[in-house]
């Protein structure tokens, strides 16, 4: 009865518990964000490749010349 008496009295585990939720809570929240941040981030990166993809690159003319063929050499 001592022994059992002594495990209720001990509260070193209370303690342990507490982190254990609390750090499970901070995950969870972390992913809730992560979760919601990611939608409109993938949305962004949607927008900005079908910008991309439309853009037309000019080249000016006589830079192959000044700055070589662009092979290194």
């Amino acid at each position: 009865m001592k022994l059992f008496n002594a495990f209720l009295e001990d509260e070193s585990g209370a303690v342990t518990v507490d982190w254990v939720v609390l750090t499970a809570a901070i995950v969870g929240l972390g992913i809730a964000v992560l979760t919601s941040v990611g939608n409109g981030t993938t949305s962004l990166a949607d927008k900005i490749s079908e910008s991309l993809a439309d853009a037309n690159v000019r080249t000016l003319d006589g830079l192959d010349s000044a700055f070589g063929s662009g092979n290194g050499t």
